[in-house]
């Protein structure tokens, strides 16, 4: 009963988040777009960030960003999106519009000089990726190294919380033999008249979802896939065909481990928690970590799985089950040979804040139960602004190699690329 009241309250606290007092110049952001994301992405958080003010919205109908201002507390409309780049007393922006909008006004926000924290997918194609996050291509500097310079954040939120890091923690990248990354969204939120479904916006089930699923496999294989081996796409009847619905993609990595990655925009009611799930190959351990005692001419190994419950939203609820099954053997044996001992090792972990993860060089980082996601990652996207250091971060290359993986599946889906945009700043 108390763990129910604590999830209960936490979750309360996560939709109403105190406002805390602002700093004398706190850095003040612009909202390009009246979007329905807006308030959990970054209204309530920023309630809790002494740091952060948001000043303005901007939308494409005056009298619905009034009215979400005025709902939310924002104090100023701006009648266009570049009327609030233009505006001096604007130090950052965040960017939830269209997908096929992400990389024309992020290139604007960057070109006048303000940070962006941009919604995923950040762009519609490899090639626009390229051009905005690759300096070389891109002509906008982006360098942690000098707060002269715009930081640029694709906003990946569900990599920044502590769960994610704990979770990561247990995976050893150069060992995992297979991954299955999966998102659900239940069938009733997405009608098919959604921007979802809008080719020349972006759409399609791999770009929304696939911004999760693909960057979970990119981690926990600690590289890009080499080949999407197969790609199965379904559409959603009397929509645009070229626009998935769901998804079921197969990736090689160069480690010679497969990752594969589903998701569905009209999920039965039986699918609706997304999960991870890892197998790592057997890999010789030391007897202490097993905990056992062998003999001369002897080796212990462990068989890791890992499964990572709720990975898009743990801040709600949240679990990660590690298996080790270990086997004593003699030293060399070939594979399949009958060890002479075997035994499972089960653990549950949680991590709502950084001190309860216990990991090394993280505990002291802030946070409290009820920050959400969006929360963490606000934390450290000021933290990038302000010139400090940021533990958990999403470099630019990271995005390019997400993007990337998304077009390897479409190509192999055989269904055209999102279209890239005609303008370059």
């Amino acid at each position: 009963m108390a763990n129910l009241f604590g999830t209960a309250h936490r979750n309360w606290l996560m939709s109403h988040p105190s406002t805390v007092p602002k700093l004398s110049k706190p850095l003040t952001f612009g909202l390009l777009g009246a979007a329905d994301i807006g308030p959990a992405a970054i209204i309530l958080p920023a309630r809790t960030h002494p740091d952060v003010f948001i000043k303005t919205v901007a939308a494409r109908d005056h009298a619905k960003a009034a009215a979400y201002a005025k709902k939310h507390g924002i104090p100023n409309v701006a009648k266009t999106y570049q009327d609030v780049l233009d505006d001096p007393n604007i130090d950052c922006v965040y960017i939830p519009l269209p997908n096929g909008l992400h990389y024309i006004w992020a290139q604007r926000a960057l070109k006048a000089g303000k940070h962006v924290l941009l919604e995923k997918p950040s762009v519609s194609n490899s090639t626009e990726a390229e051009r905005l996050f690759l300096p070389s291509v891109s002509g906008v500097p982006q360098s942690p190294e000098s707060p002269s310079q715009p930081v640029l954040l694709e906003a990946t939120h569900a990599l920044f919380h502590p769960a994610w890091a704990l979770f990561m923690s247990h995976v050893t990248p150069d060992a995992v033999a297979s991954a299955k990354s999966s998102l659900w969204v239940p069938r009733w939120l997405f009608g098919p008249d959604d921007i979802r479904y809008n080719f020349d916006l972006a759409g399609g089930a791999l770009m929304d979802l696939g911004a999760y699923t693909a960057s979970t496999l990119k981690y926990i294989f600690g590289a890009v896939a080499e080949e999407c081996v197969s790609c199965e796409t379904s559409p959603y009847p009397g929509t645009d065909p070229r626009c998935d619905r769901g998804y079921h993609a197969r990736y090689r990595f160069p480690n010679g481990g497969i990752g594969e990655m589903e998701g569905d925009l009209r999920a039965p009611l039986l699918k609706l928690t997304p999960e991870i799930h890892v197998t790592h190959r057997p890999v010789v351990v030391d007897s202490v970590e097993a905990g056992c005692d062998i003999k001369d001419g002897e080796e212990v190994l462990r068989t890791r799985e890992v499964h990572f419950f709720n990975f898009v939203q743990p801040s709600f609820i949240h679990s990660i089950t590690v298996t080790d099954k270990f086997e004593v053997r003699e030293r060399g044996a070939a594979t399949g040979t009958t060890p002479r001992k075997s035994w499972k090792q089960k653990k549950t972990l949680k991590a709502y804040t950084w001190r309860e993860s216990g990991l090394a060089g993280f505990k002291e980082q802030p946070g409290e139960p009820h920050w959400s996601t969006y929360r963490h990652q606000l934390e450290q996207f000021v933290n990038r602004v302000r010139g400090r250091s940021t533990p958990q971060w999403i470099d630019g290359a990271d995005s390019v190699k997400t993007i990337r993986m998304t077009d390897m599946a479409y190509t192999a889906a055989k269904l055209p690329l999102r279209p890239t945009s005609e303008e370059e700043i």
